[in-house]
């Protein structure tokens, strides 16, 4: 794993200083982003942003003034959202294969790219995060609005690249640590949005979490059950690890707790964070857009039991109804892939054969699930029905 990741690490720099119509390069022309470059959140530091954008493959509108525009966000905190490209649902991904018990790496299409219908943008963030530039350490979020800040800065920046990014219908979405990061940008968005001229405004059409770390204190009380319940303990390591929650729990009531993570330093700025609940901005989102959590059935640590817990939580008006609504059995090409609860803005939706990167495990189907989800289709139109895609 540790060659691989070196290896990748080389190929993703390769990537970075590479134009996207060189003539020298080594890799396919189609993999090479339509625009990549840097969004400045401080011009007088140089602190900024690392973006990557692929225009939508087929789009799904005639005008692409109109078609939507998916943004990536990575969890971590601090991953590189070129993880979620070349991993996940990219236009490309990379893959490893032995030969001669020598690790190779290979870029391939992908089927279940994001951008097929979509643009699709990934940032680096928070600065300092990948190829990002934070000028110093302390120039590095450390809260929920700070990240936003420089988000909504950025986001606006990469929209006046082109006059007719400003009018697309804009989707936020992120997997794992990004369960704070995208709740806290959309919440910045619809706050800032009626300040500003229509001009200047994001405009913003839904939210997208997976597998998500979003409220802390609620999730991780969910972990010994989940595990037990799998087989994967015995009663007496439940009940230890039952009594590790508890203490868990305590020290975030507590407050005052410094943890830290070890040579990250975008982990390190944001390590006061790390067990700070963002449930209050889901709960403020969802009453002004749409809302999407999803999650792979075989994620132990933000799976389903860990969302659903916080989840039926949720202080929103639609919260009844919503845990009244039967579950749609959601289908891809005919052939079972989950499950999806919907009602009104909020819809949940169980992946079927995939962990904790739904993308990577289930990428023909996450691409079903974010394009059906964005237009409206299927069990995202029709609700308490079985529909095929």
């Amino acid at each position: 794993m540790e060659s691989t990741l070196r290896m990748l690490l080389l190929f993703l720099t390769l990537f970075h200083h590479l134009q996207p119509h060189s003539s020298a390069s080594t890799l396919p022309k189609e993999a090479l982003p339509t625009r990549s470059g840097y969004l400045l959140v401080n011009s007088t530091t140089g602190s900024a942003i690392f973006y990557a954008f692929y225009e939508a493959q087929n789009p799904s509108d005639t005008s692409l003034s109109e078609t939507p525009l998916v943004i990536w966000l990575q969890g971590g905190p601090g991953c590189s959202s070129m993880t979620g490209n070349f991993f996940e649902l990219g236009p490309w991904r990379v893959t490893a294969s032995m030969k001669q018990n020598v690790e190779h790496l290979s870029l391939e299409p992908n089927p279940g790219s994001w951008n097929r219908i979509f643009g699709l943008l990934f940032l680096d963030n928070p600065i300092g995060t990948g190829f990002s530039i934070a000028s110093t350490p302390e120039e590095i979020p450390r809260d929920q609005n700070a990240v936003a800040r420089h988000l909504f800065i950025a986001i606006r920046k990469f929209l006046a690249l082109d006059p007719s990014f400003k009018s697309r219908p804009i989707y936020i979405t992120g997997e794992s640590y990004a369960g704070k990061y995208v709740p806290s940008i959309g919440y910045y968005i619809l706050k800032k949005n009626p300040l500003l001229p229509v001009s200047k405004r994001i405009n913003l059409y839904g939210l997208a979490i997976g597998n998500g770390l979003t409220h802390p204190e609620t999730q991780v009380n969910t972990y010994a059950s989940h595990t037990y319940y799998l087989g994967l303990i015995n009663e007496k390591q439940k009940t230890k690890m039952e009594k590790l929650q508890f203490e868990v729990i305590k020290l975030i009531k507590a407050g005052g707790i410094v943890l830290t993570i070890p040579s990250d330093v975008v982990g390190a700025a944001l390590h006061a964070d790390v067990m700070k609940s963002v449930k209050y901005m889901v709960e403020f989102v969802v009453k002004n857009t749409k809302l999407l959590l999803y999650q792979g059935q075989c994620d132990l640590r933000d799976g389903v039991v860990s969302v659903e817990s916080w989840v039926k939580k949720m202080k929103w008006e639609g919260i009844g109804k919503f845990l009244d609504a039967e579950k749609d059995v959601w289908r891809v090409n005919g052939v079972l892939a989950g499950y999806v609860q919907k009602w009104d803005n909020l819809s949940h939706v169980v992946v079927l054969g995939a962990g904790h990167f739904v993308p990577t495990d289930q990428n023909v189907n996450s691409q079903a699930m974010i394009e059906d989800w964005v237009l409206d289709k299927g069990s995202f139109a029709i609700k308490n029905a079985t529909s095929d895609r």
